[in-house]
């Protein structure tokens, strides 16, 4: 605890002169288990691919954004040429106006009609808005927008759901949430006329959905077991809400961050089982000790986009514990001083660093370090390489003697109002008020006396969300597709569902195998960690029509041995797909066909 007060502290130095000073992550005790095992980690190497620091031209270290009036930074004058659209929008007017001026209440009040017929509003109603976390469904939705929140760890309270709940109910069947892939809310069907509102009524519940969208920091990810997993290493919480205060200077916009040159993840490791990602992330805090000090390991660079995907990078760099806001302020001001702006495929934090090289790049980190000093990365970080990573759905009991945390499946992260309102009574009638999500787009209920747990499992609700579900079900993960997303190519949810149904027929395997499907190049369901992933496209099925199809990729892993895999077979026509994923888990994941009755004639 003391080392929570101490970061909580440090928070504010880092922050504008008006943030409040107390962000309520202390209540948190951080827990730390022995290792089983301590894994090496090796220092980035030098070499021609990665340049000495010396070796970069000084021009090139020249930050190309700079402060203006109102705390806002925008790109130099002399850096302008050959932006990405998206660039030139950030430009025209700024995004975080729509917040800190109060711009949402007056874009409110108009019909989309006359806001379509302006620039400017229109670019505000299809991009600018993402600041504020919300996306403008034109082509499915039009008028309606998706809300996304900010949510660290995952960690919510029945209120918040009940709110959230309430607001989706009076969209009707054009309401509805997801539980995303970074622990997260989203909501469907918001009109642009109640925008205000809500926003009032998720500050009043302790929830904010600001710079949740575009080029902001995305929701900081943390063990969905934090505080309450007897074989933790360390209790996530404390960091992931220190991260997500400094992010959004506690709900107030943080404008030093607001423009990078592309989305950032980051997250901080709790378990073995690396439950958080950490080879996807921009950042990533790694438990390790040194000096017989607590802190992390950094890892950094991590990412999955259309054209390419690469695994975080050790950066050679440990920070305490007790302070753990400097080097993201300092890797976030890196990045957003020094990546290029031109080709949206070529902005993600992994090819500045490729750029610069490693070394370039963490002396650019250790330059914006409050003392100039970036400490060297501890020999070993505290995660068990041998792990095997550990399954949360179903019933398990937690450090606290007579306590049980329960995981329920959510089948491709859908939610209903009716879902959300019974979730928020779960949580309080069996549990302590508070539910967690996961990356895998799943619940977890915690601190369910045992005496509870039977009749918990009785619910109706969890005939639907089980906390026992078949092992191909599981693991599914499925992005929003073409349903609601303009950006998807395919259908993806409900095809998920079916195509699992189909397989499971024809099919038995011996152990869960997780299937993602993502709609889009974009890889929002990160399809390159499953041991089979579907990313939609378009192809000619045998017929000569154009058909909805996936990109196979198979091989994907999670966990202490993560991979990131590549293109299996290309374009497979999605009514294909049934027979060629039976005989790929009966190759490939020990499958046993199942006995098939002979049609009596």
């Amino acid at each position: 605890q003391a080392a929570a007060m101490a970061s909580s502290a440090s928070l504010q130095s880092f922050l504008p002169p008006s943030a409040h000073a107390a962000t309520s992550s202390s209540r948190h005790r951080p827990s730390r288990a022995r290792p089983f095992q301590c894994a090496a980690v090796s220092a980035p190497s030098s070499s021609a691919a990665s340049p000495s620091a010396s070796a970069v031209p000084a021009e090139r270290l020249e930050p190309r954004v700079e402060q203006r009036e109102g705390g806002y930074w925008v790109l130099k004058e002399k850096y302008r040429t050959s932006l990405n659209p998206q660039e030139k929008v950030k430009l025209g007017k700024e995004p975080m106006a729509l917040f800190t001026e109060g711009g949402i209440k007056e874009l409110a009040k108009l019909p989309m009609e006359q806001i379509d017929a302006d620039k400017l509003t229109k670019e505000d109603v299809d991009v600018r808005l993402k600041w504020l976390g919300l996306f403008h469904r034109r082509k499915q939705q039009y008028g309606r927008f998706m809300m996304r929140l900010k949510l660290p760890n995952g960690v919510t309270t029945s209120e918040q759901t009940r709110y959230l709940a309430g607001v989706i109910e009076k969209y009707g069947k054009e309401g509805c949430a997801d539980v995303t892939t970074r622990q997260n809310w989203q909501i469907r069907g918001v009109t642009l006329p109640d925008v205000p509102e809500i926003l009032e009524g998720l500050r009043s519940v302790g929830l904010t959905s600001l710079q949740s969208g575009m080029d902001n920091v995305r929701n900081p990810v943390g063990s969905p077991l934090a505080g309450i997993d007897p074989l933790e290493i360390v209790d996530t919480r404390p960091y992931t809400n220190l991260l997500s205060s400094y992010i959004t200077n506690n709900s107030e916009g943080n404008l030093a961050i607001t423009n990078l040159p592309r989305k950032w993840n980051v997250c901080v490791i709790g378990t073995h089982d690396l439950y958080e990602h950490p080879h996807i992330n921009d950042l990533a805090y790694m438990p390790a000790e040194k000096d017989g000090k607590f802190g992390f390991n950094l890892l950094v660079g991590g990412f999955i986009s259309p054209k390419r995907w690469g695994e975080a990078l050790p950066l050679d760099a440990w920070v305490p514990g007790d302070d753990i806001i400097p080097v993201c302020k300092a890797v976030l001001e890196a990045f957003r001083d020094l990546g290029t702006r031109g080709n949206r495929q070529k902005t993600r934090m992994m090819w500045l660093i490729d750029e610069l090289g490693m070394e370039a790049f963490r002396s650019e980190i250790e330059k914006r370090m409050p003392n100039g000093v970036l400490e060297r990365a501890a020999a070993e970080d505290l995660i068990d390489k041998k792990w095997e990573r550990r399954d949360y759905l179903g019933v398990h009991p937690q450090k606290q003697e007579g306590l049980s945390f329960v995981g329920l499946h959510v089948p491709v992260g859908r939610l209903q109002a009716a879902d959300m309102f019974e979730l928020a009574r779960l949580a309080d009638e069996y549990g302590s008020g508070e539910l967690r999500l996961t990356v895998e787009q799943n619940i977890v209920l915690p601190n369910v006396k045992n005496e509870k747990v039977e009749a918990l499992l009785a619910e109706p609700l969890l005939q639907k969300f089980s906390a026992h579900p078949s092992l191909l079900m599981k693991g599914l993960v499925a992005c929003t597709g073409n349903q609601f997303c303009g950006q998807a190519i395919i259908e993806t949810k409900a095809r998920a569902l079916q195509v699992t149904r189909d397989v499971e027929a024809r099919v038995s395997v011996p152990r869960a195998v997780r299937m993602h499907w993502t709609g889009c190049p974009n890889s929002c369901a990160q399809v390159q960690v499953a041991d089979i992933g579907f990313m939609g496209c378009l192809t000619k099925n045998s017929s000569g029509k154009i058909v909805e199809a996936a990109d196979i990729f198979v091989g994907g892993r999670v966990g202490s041995d993560s991979h990131l895999t590549g293109v299996y077979k290309k374009a497979v026509p999605c009514e294909d797909l049934v027979p060629l994923v039976a005989d790929l888990l009966v190759e490939r994941f020990g499958a046993v066909p199942r006995e098939r009755e002979e049609d009596e004639e």
